[in-house]
């Protein structure tokens, strides 16, 4: 996202009329998410200053602050000790969607026996990743499949998922991924709405069109 990125970390690159995590904020605290915890690592003294305690969202924010970048699962298990010991929502901070959060709430108690450690919400590929991440079987997540999908960047995940990963490691996601599906621990969900990763200016830029064009209704 850089040069973008140089003075804002990328949650709080406008899009729209607010920056982008606050919609992600909004559709969780409508959906009854209202314990939120926010890594960061790169200007995230700036996220801080920006969101606060959440109060003006209707949630509650705290923060798990990286001294350096731990990637997607060594920053989800340097959390660990805020999130407790029961199934939590993950969601990144640089997508756009539409996706009702309140439809994930039924499989929460699923995932409380372990049968399952982590529930993927996955979407068509976009032009950027064609080749997609993996296949979905009814609700299992699969490596392979017919046709594969991308991994949206929401899921849930139990914390014994990352059991495996010491606190501070730097440590990626995809491996774990790769290892509990092929243990038939990981299951899914195909979503069909609006996503957007918004992983660069050109995509930012597309983000904010189309914003402007829904607000121009």
């Amino acid at each position: 996202m850089r040069p973008l990125s140089n003075a804002l970390p990328k949650a709080l690159l406008p899009a729209g009329d607010k920056p982008l995590i606050e919609w992600m904020l909004i559709k969780l605290a409508a959906a009854g998410f209202n314990e939120i915890i926010i890594n960061h690592a790169h200007l995230g003294n700036l996220i801080e200053s920006a969101l606060g305690d959440g109060a003006r969202f209707g949630v509650h924010l705290a923060y798990s602050r990286e001294t350096h970048a731990l990637e997607t699962a060594g920053g989800i298990a340097n959390a660990l000790p805020l999130l407790g010991d029961v199934p939590f929502l993950v969601v990144n901070a640089d997508i756009f969607c539409e996706l009702d959060f309140r439809l994930l709430l039924p499989r929460l108690p699923s995932m409380v026996d372990s049968r399952y450690l982590a529930h993927l919400v996955l979407v068509d590929n976009p032009k950027h990743h064609p080749q997609g991440d993996f296949g979905l079987m009814h609700d299992k997540v699969l490596l392979t499949g017919q046709h594969q999908l991308t991994y949206s960047g929401i899921g849930l995940y139990h914390p014994a998922f990352f059991t495996n990963v010491a606190r501070g490691a730097k440590a990626k996601l995809a491996p774990l991924l790769h290892a509990q599906i092929e243990a038939g621990k990981v299951s899914g969900e195909r979503y069909r709405g609006l996503w957007l990763d918004v992983g660069t200016p050109e995509r930012l830029r597309e983000l904010n069109a189309l914003l402007q064009a829904k607000h121009a209704r």
